[in-house]
């Protein structure tokens, strides 16, 4: 998942940042015990390569940098991905604010990958966004060449909405899909769902 735009800061997309727990997640704010696994994880080419803002190399200078501007933003969140019992950093998640409105962005550590964490968390930051925001459409996007992310998008409900580029820092200008989900269609599946 790529978040495509430098965060603008509507106001009408803040949100606190609760605690969310999920059947094997606990996402919270990222802090500095996740430097560490985050620079450990986050320090790899293949990972950075499907996010727009990501650097590569990642060391402990840009995980400070991207716990700073955690703590300094006005509008959308940011998790750091637990897991459940062992609080082990898996990725991150989160809620950016693009000048297309709020968008669902995420990664996952390589050595995670294939466990279903980003399906999971994505799901909650979903249903987050329609439940203490008041945006009807919610976006996605995700590099062409990442099935793993869209089978992730598509999960949640998501439908297409078109091709566009992206300006990766590692990758360069790059195309992408980009995905919606609007507040009815939501509504709907929540509703489904509980059936």
């Amino acid at each position: 998942m790529v978040a495509e735009a430098e965060d603008s800061e509507d106001e009408s997309y803040a949100i606190d940042c609760p605690v969310l727990v999920t059947e094997r997640l606990v996402m919270r704010a990222p802090d500095e015990r996740d430097i560490a696994q985050l620079v450990e994880l986050a320090d790899n080419r293949h990972v950075a390569e499907m996010l727009a803002r990501m650097p590569h190399p990642y060391g402990e200078a840009e995980g400070r940098a991207f716990l700073a501007m955690t703590k300094a933003r006005r509008a959308g969140i940011a998790y750091a991905l637990t897991l459940a019992g062992t609080d082990t950093f898996v990725g991150c998640a989160g809620l950016n604010t693009t000048d297309r409105g709020l968008e669902l962005g995420y990664w996952i550590g390589e050595p995670h990958w294939k466990k279903g964490y980003a399906t999971e968390a994505a799901h909650a930051l979903v249903d987050l966004a329609f439940q203490k925001t008041s945006i009807q459409v919610l976006q996605a996007s995700t590099r062409v060449i990442n099935p793993a992310s869209r089978r992730v998008i598509h999960k949640c409900g998501f439908q297409y909405a078109g091709q566009g580029m992206l300006n990766s820092i590692v990758a360069g200008q790059v195309p992408v899909e980009r995905y919606r989900l609007d507040r009815k269609t939501w509504t709907s599946l929540r509703n489904w769902i509980h059936f």
